[in-house]
């Protein structure tokens, strides 16, 4: 009972007040808070800062409409290879990868028709000049419309050395590169399945084409390259299979 009373005596001094001691470091992490959040609100983020978080950069949201009807991109599309030096903005990329393979459904369906809606198609940019970007090799997430850096710096020297030395492609500000993993469809149709599998991919590059003649950009199909290159390249995944490479630029 002394002991007790002892030890009631060294609380009430304030020397052993355990409480007090909660209490002080309590105050501590609130004030380091405080100066953190306040630090957060005042800084003035960089550009890359606002379009890129860590590896994944969330694109503009498309727009969906233009000032050229469908029939006009029709009666325009053309299979260009020549390409001005100039940069494509974020906004155009958006726009084109959406075009492609972006989502317009809350049940998942997309901008192009799939077999059963399995999207076997993956898309890649190999960017090479794009304003507000750094260089390098990303996947185009249709989920979230954004893209995921895979590769840093500028590939695209090497992926026209996969494709047989065709100049547009390092020409182009950016590359689009279809894959497809067969696997997705085969499972449900079979062998047969493979023939829908390339019809996808003329659906979505013809999407890719008319996209470019809104935006008054140049694109065209390469089919002829080494596969096992442009996978090593775009580091693909085994059950990935390179279908189809559309360079894209300013005319």
């Amino acid at each position: 009972m002394d002991n007790f009373k002892c030890f009631e005596s060294f609380e009430k001094d304030g020397r052993f007040s355990m409480k007090k001691i909660n209490i002080g470091i309590l105050s501590c992490i609130i004030v380091v808070c405080v100066m953190a959040g306040f630090y957060v609100i005042s800084r003035e983020p960089s550009m890359k800062e606002e379009i890129s978080s860590g590896d994944r950069i969330i694109l503009p949201q498309p727009r969906y409409d233009s000032d050229i009807s469908i029939e006009k991109a029709l009666l325009e599309r053309r299979s260009i290879r020549d390409y001005k030096d100039e940069p494509l903005s974020l906004a155009e990329v958006s726009q084109l990868l959406w075009a492609a393979q972006g989502i317009t459904d809350e049940r998942g369906f997309r901008t192009s028709p799939s077999a059963g809606a399995l999207y076997p198609l993956e898309l890649y940019v190999v960017i090479g000049n794009v304003e507000g970007i750094s260089k390098g090799i990303y996947r185009y997430n249709p989920e979230e419309h954004e893209l995921i850096k895979i590769v840093n710096g500028d590939k695209r020297n090497e992926l026209c050395d996969a494709a047989l030395g065709q100049a547009c492609v390092k020409e182009g500000a950016i590359s689009i590169v279809f894959s497809a993993v067969y696997e997705r469809t085969t499972k449900k149709y079979g062998e047969r399945g493979i023939r829908y599998v390339h019809m996808e991919a003329g659906h979505a590059a013809q999407n890719i084409y008319l996209q470019s003649v809104s935006l008054n950009l140049g694109t065209t199909v390469v089919g002829a390259f080494n596969d096992d290159e442009v996978k090593k390249i775009i580091k693909m995944a085994d059950e990935e299979h390179p279908l189809y490479i559309m360079p894209v630029g300013r005319v």
